[in-house]
């Protein structure tokens, strides 16, 4: 994929990258579209073509699949603030969760470290990237 493929025009307002082949992560994009009903939010493996690319548009290293990584409007989060951004974008009462980016962010990172570094022990793992339904398809790059 070349890297004019996803102009910045093209990129959703919206995009969630995560781990495709763990568990957590994709029960985690399970949790978004069942509390998105509108639709709203975009979906890539960081294994994927297109989660490679804006890995590499955005200067991270595209080989290491343990951070959640949440573009919203052209701008990056990552870990812990990727999960509060989307948290408070989802709306509703999962907004409020929004407020424990008070906690400084080296404190909230060790806690997704510790989570990200067992997840495949703690959660499993699948042996490729999940395939999303006919109905779901057009949410994924």
């Amino acid at each position: 994929m070349s890297s004019d493929h996803i102009s910045d025009k093209l990129l959703p307002e919206r995009l969630v990258l995560f781990d495709g082949v763990c568990n957590l992560c994709n029960a985690s994009v399970q949790f978004v579209i069942r509390h998105d009903p509108d639709g709203r939010f975009r979906f890539a493996a960081l294994q994927s073509d297109v989660g490679q690319e804006v890995q590499q548009r955005y200067g991270l290293s595209g080989t290491t699949f343990d951070s959640f990584i949440y573009l919203r409007a052209g701008l990056l989060y990552q870990r812990s603030t990727a999960a509060l951004h989307l948290m408070r974008d989802l709306g509703g009462a999962w907004a409020l969760l929004y407020g424990f980016i008070i906690v400084p962010r080296p404190l909230r990172d060790a806690v997704y470290d510790l989570v990200a570094r067992y997840r495949y022990r703690w959660f499993g793992r699948r042996e490729s990237c999940m395939v999303p339904t006919a109905e779901l398809r057009g949410r994924f790059l």
